[in-house]
């Protein structure tokens, strides 16, 4: 029987919340737009950029959302061309996806990033090889959409009673809960204990270890 664990990544994996906020303002900036608050562009981490637009920018023209979505590919791409994006794995995940690994476990991730940002992150942590399903908002509808937990299982033969999502956000917990896959929060990401608790979060992590223990739960 195989089972899987699938990843959310900014702010579960990787912290990248300083380039997100930094670049998110510039993009602001660029569609004349006032700039957002930082904490709210932190707690749209997950969502397709988009959808994030539409939250954080109600009140703009779509022609200016447009304009925000390209300034932040743009911005977020020159950071990494010019190796000054900072996406620092979380301390003991890189140690944790290791032993998940070699304890049988197929791995995924399903990440409002794109393909391209998604593929270099994980590459510059050596890290890739471990996961056999990567799925993205560029494939998908935005989180809390199941579609890319639906594809994740079916790319690795799993059924969803024996996969478990992970996640720092409530969206990662609500397309959990759509898919039918246990959900399981982590502490040190983008919204609070409590509230992903009261999305339905089967338990939240404060440590690794504690994530590995509710993983083999």
């Amino acid at each position: 029987m195989s089972r899987m664990v699938i990843f959310d990544c900014d702010g579960t994996l990787v912290d990248g919340q300083a380039a997100i906020c930094d670049t998110m303002a510039e993009a602001f900036a660029a569609a004349r737009l006032p700039a957002p608050d930082r904490n709210e562009v932190r707690r749209m981490v997950g969502l397709s950029l988009p959808l994030a637009l539409r939250h954080l920018a109600p009140d703009a023209s779509e022609e200016q959302r447009e304009l925000a979505v390209e300034a932040y590919k743009s911005g977020y791409r020159g950071l990494r061309m010019s190796g000054s994006l900072q996406e620092p794995l979380y301390d003991g995940m890189a140690a944790l996806i290791e032993r998940l690994a070699g304890a049988g476990w197929l791995l995924g991730v399903a990440t409002g990033k794109s393909d391209r940002g998604l593929h270099a992150c994980l590459d510059t942590h050596g890290i890739k090889h471990h996961f056999c399903t990567l799925q993205t908002a560029d494939r998908h509808p935005s989180k809390p959409h199941p579609a890319m937990l639906e594809e994740a299982l079916s790319e690795g033969g799993v059924a969803a009673a024996d996969a478990v999502m992970i996640g720092d956000t409530t969206f990662d917990i609500d397309m959990a809960r759509a898919a039918g896959v246990r959900a399981i929060g982590v502490a040190w990401g983008y919204h609070e204990p409590r509230e992903l608790l009261n999305a339905g979060a089967q338990g939240v992590a404060e440590t690794m270890e504690q994530l590995e223990e509710m993983i083999g739960e």
